[in-house]
């Protein structure tokens, strides 16, 4: 099961949205991209991107809330495509129908961007890439018996 969540961070003084996919397996941030506007086209670059590098079989399940970036057509027609089964929060869900996507979030702004001012996108977009690198062979999860995403998948293989 793969899971997508988009989070808004601050750099230059301006609103910059960060889209995430998750392989939930492990843990592991398989894509990711960033933009000046959430909308479709982030969600459909970042879940490219985790396409491209995981090459992926028919069947597996993609999770993310009802926003209108994952509901569009485009998305789930490129879910459709690769054989993806599309599953959405439910209706007046809570926050924790996506809860792994949302402790993402909360560790990845406690452990590198509170209080850090990121002078342009750029330098907010090296810091993601060096984090999402850590976070995916260095940080460890009690969930994954104190492992870190890419040691859990390299364990089960």
């Amino acid at each position: 099961m793969w899971a997508g969540d988009v989070t808004y961070l601050r750099a230059g003084g301006k609103w910059r949205y960060l889209a995430v996919v998750l392989d939930k397996f492990s843990r592991r941030i398989v894509g990711w991209a960033m933009s000046k506007w959430r909308d479709t086209d982030l969600t459909l670059r970042a879940f490219n991107n985790a396409v491209e590098h995981r090459k992926p079989q028919p069947g597996i399940i993609f999770h993310s809330d009802r926003g209108s970036e994952y509901c569009a057509y485009t998305f789930r027609d490129r879910l459709a495509s690769l054989g993806f089964v599309q599953s959405m929060n439910r209706l007046g869900g809570k926050m924790t129908d996506n809860a792994t996507m949302e402790s993402f979030f909360h560790s990845m702004k406690a452990e590198g961007i509170h209080r850090t001012k990121f002078a342009n996108t750029q330098a907010l977009s090296n810091h993601i890439r060096s984090y999402l690198q850590f976070y995916n062979s260095k940080r460890t999860h009690s969930s994954l018996g104190y492992l870190s995403p890419e040691e859990y998948e390299w364990s089960m293989a």
